[in-house]
């Protein structure tokens, strides 16, 4: 038998963990329902951008471009190819996770001695730019694993890529393929050249830094390499 004293502190610590495991559940319920919404219809902000948007704010620099929408057939295929050979070339054969890539990616860590790659795929990608932020933890690794699964689970390949293009950071205050087609090529999605389209792709690792330093050579290089296998994915019809 417990002492009453501990019986008393097992109830409260258990009625406590009820009331945490039913908080967390109706917090997965509200992030699934939003996954089902966004299925078909289109996000107007994510969670990425509105924290853009309110760090330029507090600098007191200009707001996010205007963000137009382009459905996925007004986006040129070589841009689609081009951003799943540069960000992850087993898009159409995975779950949502690439485990080799992830593998590989832990064996680069460990060689650094840091966390450097995560080998996310674009679902995963997708998962975190909508919802969280780009801050690490165990917690917000956990929910983006989640997140890629309902992802995955709800959504077809090309709406994964379609709302993708059209929600990832490309430069400061630049997110989505259209705002990137004005900003850097002065002209609609529609127009990209195969090698605008990989120039494109090539900036999505590091977009703010490439918005500033378009003439690196490492850029280049990063645009010849994935214009010369750009072909070599498959992507959705």
């Amino acid at each position: 038998m417990f002492p009453a004293g501990l019986k008393g502190l097992l109830a409260w610590t258990w009625f406590g963990m009820k009331w945490i495991l039913l908080l967390l559940l109706l917090w997965e319920t509200c992030i699934f329902g939003q996954v089902l919404w966004w299925r078909t219809h289109n996000p107007d902000q994510t969670s990425f951008m509105r924290a853009r948007a309110a760090s330029l704010q507090l600098q007191r620099r200009p707001p996010l471009l205007p963000h137009p929408w382009v459905p996925y057939q007004g986006i040129p295929g070589s841009l689609k190819q081009a951003v799943v050979a540069a960000e992850d070339s087993h898009f159409m054969t995975h779950h949502g996770f690439d485990w080799e890539g992830i593998r590989q990616a832990y064996r680069r860590d460990l060689r650094r001695h840091r966390f450097v790659a995560g080998g996310s795929t674009l679902t995963q990608q997708l998962a975190k730019n909508l919802f969280l932020s780009e801050r690490r933890s165990l917690w917000r690794k956990g929910q983006e694993t989640l997140i890629t699964v309902m992802l995955e689970a709800t959504w077809s390949k090309r709406r994964i890529l379609e709302v993708y293009l059209n929600t990832i950071e490309w430069g400061e205050g630049v997110f989505g393929c259209a705002a990137a087609a004005q900003h850097y090529f002065h002209e609609p999605v529609r127009d990209l050249t195969p090698m605008q389209s990989a120039r494109l792709a090539s900036m999505i690792s590091r977009p703010r830094f490439y918005d500033v330093h378009g003439n690196s050579p490492r850029l280049q290089d990063k645009t010849d390499r994935i214009e010369n296998r750009r072909n070599q994915v498959a992507i959705p019809d």
